[in-house]
């Protein structure tokens, strides 16, 4: 035990030690690089494009190497651009106040009362509690994905690995418990399905967030650049569509490789029932937040897929569909169904309502918001200046002239999928977003596609615990060898990229845009 610690401590030392030598280097060289392009004549570009062109360069750098925060490289970027007269400030900081970073918002405080009044875990518990799923270890299993996967969709995929970790815990000390009164001793750091129960979970939090554009942030800012940069608007539902399909696929996936590698040695799990049904029994009766939310949380809903019916049933060219588009569009509704938390009381005798503000400002994560924005102003940037046309046109030139659909796909969502390993899948998502958008306009093709395959691969960082908040909490666990987290990441990542990803991307929305 003590030599899996030591080499536990030693594999976190060598981590710090390689994010130290990374920031510095980032912090000496990202200022030199963008010196260097700055000081390089580039005659094809306007010198606005020339200026913006090493300010991409440090903040490209810097988002990688992070010798400071990201969200505060995502304010340094159009900082620079207005400083260097490379842009006004009107339209520099436009983009912070752009509809989906409200979308965005109401998304967050609708999923902070969610799990300020227990509402994801009344889910979680409910769906672990059925008759299916009994003490069954391969059921479980499948449940505690699914559970996971389902409110992530919803929730914070780092907040729902929080909620779900203790869960998984718990179970695994049921079967230790019970290896124990069978005369076996087990080192769960040593047991295989301990270490896939923890990836499960991990793993789900992330898979689950394709499944809405709020469910993580690269599905929200490649939507956001495809309606700035070309006017294109991906509504919520059909969203849905897409990112169902490839949930249902990834999780297939991610359950097959896990359970084949990570199997349980056990068919029955004895106390399993007793502590999912203690753990539900906990919640108690259904309170009124929690009436209240679930109230709240639904018209949201309601208001953002009623559109995608009412296209089904009466046409994209419905003056009705027009007008309700026009009066509730997505921001809207996702920003009525926060607001009607705060108006909703819990007690109206001591004036206590569903969510305060000093509750749901906490629940906002306000750097994700400045990064989403900070990236939407960069790329918008890009995009009026010239720069990302510049930069479309030499890649499309080193691609022979031309380009397919495939092949963009395929490039673009192989390098988000590699960005989102070492750095914030949300900065990836920033920095390649713009230039793929582009190269697919001036190679003649349509940019869904492309920017559909960037934000579902940017989700797929699953090889390493730096990759996403949900490694990170499992691999604290210490029931996750990192060399296990990184086979099985590889597996399900590129395993996703080629038989999910690049289908969905070019076939099925192909099909709906074409």
């Amino acid at each position: 035990m003590q030599d899996k610690s030591a080499e536990a401590q030693k594999i976190k030392d060598a981590e710090q030690a390689f994010d130290r030598k990374r920031r510095t280097f980032g912090l000496i060289f990202g200022p030199i690089f963008a010196a260097a392009i700055i000081l390089t004549p580039i005659d094809a570009l306007s010198l606005e494009a020339h200026k913006l062109l090493a300010i991409m360069v440090l903040v490209s750098i810097w988002w990688i190497t992070e010798p400071v925060p990201i969200p505060v490289t995502s304010l340094i970027g159009p900082t620079l651009a207005v400083i260097t007269g490379a842009i006004p400030v009107g339209t520099a900081f436009a983009s912070f106040a752009n509809p989906t970073v409200f979308l965005f918002m109401g998304g967050f405080i609708l999923a902070k009362a969610m799990m300020m009044h227990g509402l994801d875990k009344r889910f979680a518990y409910w769906l672990l509690s059925r008759s299916w799923v009994g003490s069954n270890p391969r059921r479980i299993f499948l449940a505690i994905g699914l559970a996971t996967a389902l409110c992530s969709g919803w929730v914070s995929n780092t907040a729902t690995a929080a909620m779900m970790f203790p869960i998984a815990l718990g179970l695994l000390n049921s079967i230790k418990e019970m290896m124990a009164a069978n005369g076996r001793e087990i080192d769960l750091s040593e047991y295989k399905y301990a270490t896939g129960l923890m990836l499960m979970t991990a793993y789900s939090a992330s898979i689950g967030g394709v499944l809405t554009p709020i469910g993580t942030p690269p599905n929200l800012i490649m939507l956001g650049f495809l309606d700035s940069m070309q006017n294109i608007q991906v509504s919520f539902f059909e969203w849905m569509i897409w990112g169902f399909c490839a949930m249902v696929f990834y999780f297939f996936i991610a359950y097959v490789v896990l359970s084949k590698m990570f199997p349980p040695d056990v068919d029955k799990i004895d106390g399993a029932e007793e502590f999912i049904r203690s753990k539900r029994d906990e919640l108690g009766s259904w309170t009124r937040a929690q009436k209240n939310t679930l109230f709240a949380f639904m018209i949201a809903v309601i208001l953002w897929i009623l559109p995608g019916f009412m296209n089904i049933f009466l046409g994209d060219s419905s003056p009705l569909l027009k007008m309700y588009n026009k009066l509730f569009p997505e921001a809207v509704a996702a920003m009525a169904g926060a607001l009607i938390l705060f108006l909703l009381p819990v007690n109206f005798k001591k004036r206590e309502f569903t969510i305060s503000w000093k509750e749901a400002s906490a629940g906002i994560e306000w750097g994700t918001l400045i990064l989403f924005g900070g990236g939407l102003a960069m790329g918008g940037i890009m995009y009026k200046t010239g720069l990302s046309q510049w930069l479309g046109d030499l890649i499309v030139a080193a691609m022979g002239g031309s380009a397919s659909q495939v092949v963009l796909v395929a490039i673009f969502s192989v390098l988000a999928l590699l960005l989102s390993e070492l750095t914030s899948h949300t900065a990836a998502t920033n920095m390649i977003g713009p230039i793929a958008i582009t190269i697919a306009v001036a190679a003649g093709l349509s940019p869904v596609p492309v920017a559909v395959g960037i934000a579902l691969s940017a989700s797929l960082g699953f090889m390493l615990p730096v990759s996403t908040p949900p490694n990170a909490i499992v691999y604290a666990s210490g029931y996750v060898p990192i060399t296990k987290m990184i086979k099985t990441g590889v597996y399900i990542d590129f395993i996703g990229i080629a038989f999910v990803t690049i289908p969905i991307a070019i076939w099925l929305v192909g099909l709906i845009v074409g």
